[in-house]
């Protein structure tokens, strides 16, 4: 089963929520890997500790220029969605940090003079703890190309039981990138007007994707009761509460891990993960067959 961790906001505790569910799963002796895809700035490894064995560079193909062959006709740039070719004095310019390697100027150029070649853009890293199968995305301080590096993330994940992804905040380009082929969507929110109004983004994202999601209040006994109506109201429901307590907020500022330091907490963390098999049963089995029937629970 593929999960992803998501919220319409940084902050909200999607990675506290992502790593301790992972470890709650593992003591359990499931099989399940750990995709830190919030490339920009990822944080899983402060808490999981994990032993890095690999590194993997990743590159995304930029057009070069056959100046012979190239006759400054422009329309490379023309057909640029990035504004990452500029024709000047019928001398073509590439910026090379704008470009998104579509293909359409090689593809469209009448003369045939553009090459790919890669350019880095960020390193995958492999890792192991307690457990956990870990995979994590670095993106290059200065690029844009978040979501490159999330899906050479993705490409590289195994076949394990459970694939938690722990996606970037907010709802642009990198968070699709992150969620679209999961099975299902945990939204992580809190109980104030912020929370409220990125979790309502957040929502019409899955919705829009057509994900079956729920949602995670953190820090759930502040602000006020608006979240929990709003979920009410559109009969969204809420798999896990975890309450504003400050033991959780000093194992969290020493990089440690919630189920660990307050054991407690793992029936809060089981009972998520209950709730989201439950779920998922239930949606396979009213999919219908190839012969147009739903299938029997």
């Amino acid at each position: 089963m593929k999960i992803a961790i998501a919220s319409g906001k940084g902050g909200t505790g999607k990675t506290t929520i992502a790593t301790n569910l992972a470890l709650t799963l593992a003591n359990a002796g499931t099989n399940v890997q750990l995709l830190d895809c919030d490339v920009e700035e990822p944080n899983c490894h402060i808490f999981l500790k994990p032993e890095i064995e690999s590194a993997t560079p990743v590159t995304v193909p930029i057009p070069k220029v056959i100046e012979e062959k190239c006759t400054g006709c422009g329309i490379c740039a023309e057909v640029c969605e990035f504004s990452a070719i500029a024709v000047v004095k019928k001398k073509v310019l590439i910026f090379s940090e704008l470009c998104h390697g579509c293909g359409a100027c090689s593809l469209f150029c009448p003369e045939d003079a553009f090459i790919e070649v890669p350019r880095e853009v960020g390193a995958i890293e492999k890792g192991y703890a307690d457990g956990i199968t870990f995979t994590q995305g670095l993106l290059n301080i200065g690029e844009l190309m978040s979501p490159a590096v999330i899906s050479e993330v993705k490409k590289s994940a195994g076949d394990p039981d459970v694939l938690i992804i722990d996606s970037p905040p907010g709802t642009s380009c990198p968070v699709i990138e992150a969620v679209k082929d999961a099975e299902f969507i945990l939204l992580v929110t809190e109980p104030t007007p912020f929370g409220l109004n990125d979790l309502k983004l957040a929502v019409g994202m899955a919705k829009a994707l057509n994900l079956p999601f729920a949602v995670a209040i953190n820090r759930s006994d502040i602000g006020d009761d608006a979240v929990a109506e709003y979920c009410r109201r559109e009969n969204i429901e809420i798999f896990l509460e975890i309450p504003n307590d400050r033991r959780i907020a000093e194992a969290y500022s020493r990089g440690e891990m919630v189920v660990r330091e307050l054991p407690e907490y793992l029936e809060t963390f089981k009972t998520c993960w209950d709730r989201i098999r439950a779920f998922s049963e239930k949606e396979t089995s009213s999919k219908p067959d190839s012969d147009g029937t739903a299938k029997e629970a």
